[in-house]
């Protein structure tokens, strides 16, 4: 089978700050499984990815021109057997988020929202960055991207971008309750029984009930012997 060039999918999210460079970047990351060696070529307006699967059996290719510039340098970027994920500092500090990711408004088949990793712009504040807590070796040291060690755990995730699942585990911290639920019921069960019980009482009686008429029925019989 001949090789094919495949278009992959693009996921991304964002973030933004006025003042600090560290809080304004761009989440992106490109679906490529399987693909050993990549070739990157990453500008402050572009991006262009390649990367070729031995078993997908095709090349991976996808060229991204940015809606505004970013900083090549304090850029990173981290290989996994899935997928591509970079980090891309914005180049202006700005509060407003870019209204998109390409500078051509036309709507791309392969790019979506990384909503795992979304923020809406009015929360950021108050958001806790789950995203960049998994990322360890995001501090520093990006001459060459050396510092992208660190960020072994985005690859192992699931896909789910860092997110700390025991956060959300406010509703499933109820499930306690469910079991307590469920010794009421056995006690419930517990009380069946009795009524059991009941019921063997009425059949008792009914039985005594008969055994009695059995009793009286010679009796009525001898009388009606006599009278004839």
């Amino acid at each position: 089978m001949s090789n094919t060039q495949t278009t992959p999918e693009v996921t991304w999210a964002q973030r933004s700050s006025s003042s600090d460079p560290e809080k304004n970047y761009i989440y992106l990351t490109i679906a490529a499984p399987d693909v050993k060696k990549v070739d990157v070529d990453l500008k402050a307006t572009s991006l262009t990815f390649t990367g070729h699967s031995d078993t997908k059996k095709t090349t991976y290719h996808v060229e991204l021109e940015f809606y505004a510039e970013i900083d090549v340098e304090n850029s990173k970027t981290h290989h996994t057997s899935r997928d591509v994920f970079f980090v891309l500092r914005k180049k202006e500090l700005k509060e407003e988020y870019w209204p998109r990711l390409l500078k051509d408004s036309k709507k791309m088949h392969f790019l979506k929202t990384d909503f795992d990793k979304w923020v809406d712009e009015d929360e950021q504040e108050g958001a806790p960055d789950d995203a960049m807590a998994g990322m360890g070796g995001m501090g520093g040291g990006m001459p060459g991207m050396e510092g992208m060690g660190g960020m072994g755990g985005m690859g192992g995730d699931g896909g789910f971008g860092g997110i700390d699942f025991s956060k959300l585990g406010g509703g499933a911290g109820g499930m306690p309750d469910m079991g307590e639920g469920a010794d009421d019921d056995d006690d419930d069960d517990d009380d069946m029984p009795a009524l059991e019980e009941d019921d063997a009482d009425k059949a008792g009686d009914s039985k005594g009930k008969a055994a009695e008429k059995a009793d009286d029925a010679p009796a009525a019989k001898s009388k009606i012997e006599e009278v004839s």
